[in-house]
């Protein structure tokens, strides 16, 4: 009998997957991270790592002409949950500034701040990956 390998509390596996660069990539993204986070045992993450997530990617499809995007979900750490978005534009995000018109767009990135212990982006050669980290209430 083979029994099924044992959720690793860190590191490997992560979770990723390629999606089209469309808004509607935003719903299985989210699937994706409930399925990452269950596997972990981190429910309790969910609605704030739904929420990053349908940001992170629709600022990639918003503000890059990526073909295709990439959602990483891993665990560099036993209370830690990073949640990222690759594309292939070299453009650095921006948080919006107070002057800047927030009625119609812009709030997505401050939202990530808000609910994120720390985010960032990671620039390469051929791309970028935006990404977000989560905090897990430790476990009594």
């Amino acid at each position: 009998m083979i029994l099924p390998a044992k959720p690793h509390p860190t590191g490997h596996p992560k979770y990723s997957e390629t999606f089209p660069g469309l808004e509607e990539s935003a719903e299985v993204a989210r699937k994706l991270v409930r399925t990452a986070l269950a596997a972990w045992y981190l429910e309790d993450l969910t609605d704030t790592a739904i929420l990053v997530v349908s940001e992170l990617v629709a600022n990639a499809v918003k503000h890059t002409n990526s073909r295709v995007i990439r959602v990483v979900v891993s665990r560099p750490s036993e209370r830690f949950v990073r949640i990222g978005v690759v594309d292939r534009a070299q453009v650095l995000p921006e948080l919006a500034k107070p002057e800047d018109d927030l009625l119609t767009s812009g709030r997505g990135l401050l939202l990530v701040d808000a609910l994120a212990e720390r985010w960032g982006a990671d620039l390469y050669r051929w791309g970028k990956q935006v990404w977000a980290e989560l905090m897990s209430e430790p476990t009594r």
